[in-house]
């Protein structure tokens, strides 16, 4: 889901800006993207509204992350018998002019997969990201 619908109280949004300036301050060049799907139809059954999720674009094709945008969704959790949400994961993919070019799970084993995949150094950056998400929402 859209991080711009989940935006419900002040400390939503304060989450909401604590990662954007976490990956602001790491790559000052990106665009920021808290609408990344398109309220159509297809998208919408599509979507999980467990998820928060925000795009980040460069300028150009960045020849480091092997991509053009990055979609990052922030997975949610909510017990149904205590009623309390907790942030489960974190999920990125890097994307170009062909497509989806790498993806990342630290739900799955912590790797990058996929056709090309980010420069170690940039490799490492994201899984920091990723840590400090986790931090930021449980």
């Amino acid at each position: 889901m859209n991080a711009a619908e989940q935006i419900k109280n002040f400390e939503a949004a304060s989450k909401i800006a604590a990662v954007v300036n976490l990956f602001k301050s790491e790559f000052p060049d990106l665009r920021v993207d808290l609408k990344p799907w398109m309220n159509d139809k297809d998208t919408i059954e599509l979507v999980d509204p467990d998820s928060m999720d925000i795009g980040f674009h460069f300028p150009g094709r960045s020849r480091s992350f092997q991509s053009r945008s990055i979609l990052v969704q922030i997975r949610f959790y909510e017990d149904p018998m205590e009623g309390n949400k907790r942030c489960v994961g974190v999920e990125a993919a890097g994307y170009d002019h062909r497509g989806q070019q790498w993806r990342f799970s630290t739900v799955e084993n912590w790797r990058f997969l996929g056709a090309t995949e980010p420069v170690q150094a940039v490799q490492e950056k994201l899984k920091h990201l990723c840590v400090e998400i986790l931090r930021i929402f449980n």
